[in-house]
């Protein structure tokens, strides 16, 4: 699709964009502060790894999946805002309910319902964001929400060990105040975001809405599916560099060094969100913006190929991960909008939802697999080339 012009260059940062961006922000510092004890939590219910894995697992699949519904259903929807705002209310008001659980049943039951509503909101959150700017702001609008999501996972944690601190780690009064952010972001979308409805809701059945998303977006889905099968979760990073520092600093110390790096990662995830988004704006070919992001994962995954051991070189592997995935989750939100018509945009962000999710735990399953059997370098190495796949591919998209 052709970008329309604008009527200024910065009336993208508006009130609709804003209201986006607080949300983001708002609602990630809300579940993140009951990710962070959500461990400690089990254990002091009686519940193991095993429960861990079962609830989390859980919860993104049904994730996964309800974005590509709501995907489909938004874009029949006249208005979209209502919808995405439930699923921020049910996300509050579930995270919440883990204050009450007594058992690990009760966690699951909780957590899937939190993270159902995350799936309910997502397609359509970003249908509204794309609605509010003109496309040649796309880069910076999506870069800008991004940003404001990353800040609310880095202070989560934060906020975490302070309110564990005031409240004597009592997890359930811990996690009963998640509901303040929650619902933070339940009135910031509410009174700041406005829709304006000038689209006709599409019509048909949901194979009909995949058969009519354009070719290029296709294509766009293909290099994103091939990177995701090497876009591990980097909280194996956290593993290896604990693992590549115990020798020389001891267990405890490598762990508190593994942790400080992935704060590293977090800072540069928000810093290069937005930068990168404002690039892709000024820049003839956006893909290109996603390309590069896509070969800065090629030299990561290279620098782990040679087995880092030393914390210089650990931290760049830290810093090139967070630029990756900040430039990667704006380009690929802005290319969608900019491929795909308005009132389709529901569909298309579902769906790159859903292959981003498969591959995430494709590659995550396959690259834990690949180290503990034979060694770490060859799974970084088949990371490698799936990412310098994507990035050809990204290149070629139309």
């Amino acid at each position: 699709m052709n970008p329309e012009p604008s009527s200024t260059r910065t009336s993208w940062l508006n009130r609709a964009t804003l209201g986006i961006g607080l949300t983001s922000l708002f609602s990630d510092w809300s579940h993140e502060i009951a990710t962070s004890i959500l461990p400690a939590f089990l254990a002091s219910l009686g519940a193991g790894p095993g429960w861990l894995g079962v609830i989390e697992g859980t919860a993104d699949g049904l994730s996964s999946f309800s974005k590509l519904a709501a995907g489909h259903y938004t874009d029949r929807l006249k208005n979209r805002k209502p919808l995405v705002q439930s699923g921020y209310v049910l996300t509050a008001l579930a995270t919440g309910a883990l204050a009450l659980a007594t058992n690990a049943w009760h966690v699951l039951l909780a957590r899937t319902s939190a993270w159902l509503g995350r799936g309910i909101r997502t397609p359509g959150r970003k249908a509204l964001l794309a609605a509010a700017v003109s496309p040649d702001a796309y880069g910076r609008a999506f870069g800008f929400e991004r940003m404001m999501d990353t800040l609310g996972a880095v202070v989560a944690p934060i906020t975490a060990l302070w309110l564990l601190h005031l409240t004597s780690h009592n997890y359930h009064r811990v996690l009963a105040w998640t509901l303040v952010p929650g619902l933070l972001a339940v009135l910031a979308v509410g009174f700041l975001v406005r829709e304006t409805s000038n689209r006709e809701p599409a019509t048909g059945s949901f194979w009909f809405g995949v058969r009519q998303l354009p070719p290029g977006f296709r294509s766009l889905l293909l290099a994103v599916g091939i990177f995701g099968l090497g876009d591990f979760s980097h909280t194996l990073l956290i593993l290896f560099a604990a693992q590549a520092l115990t020798p020389t600093h001891g267990k405890l110390a490598a762990a508190s060094i593994a942790i400080s790096l992935y704060l590293l990662h977090n800072s540069f995830y928000a810093a290069f969100a937005y930068f990168g988004g404002w690039l892709s704006d000024n820049v003839p070919q956006r893909r290109s913006v996603l390309a590069v992001g896509y070969g800065l994962a090629v030299a990561m995954a290279l620098i782990l190929v040679s087995g880092p051991k030393s914390v210089l070189l650990l931290a760049v592997v830290f810093a090139l991960a967070g630029i990756v995935v900040g430039v990667e989750e704006a380009l690929e939100d802005s290319l969608a909008a900019e491929l795909v018509a308005q009132e389709q945009h529901g569909m298309a962000f579902g769906t790159l939802a859903a292959v981003n999710a498969i591959g995430d735990f494709a590659s995550s399953l396959v690259i834990g697999l690949l180290w503990t059997a034979v060694s770490p370098s060859l799974a970084f190495g088949l990371s490698g080339v799936m990412f310098l796949l994507g990035a050809v591919l990204v290149l070629r998209t139309r």
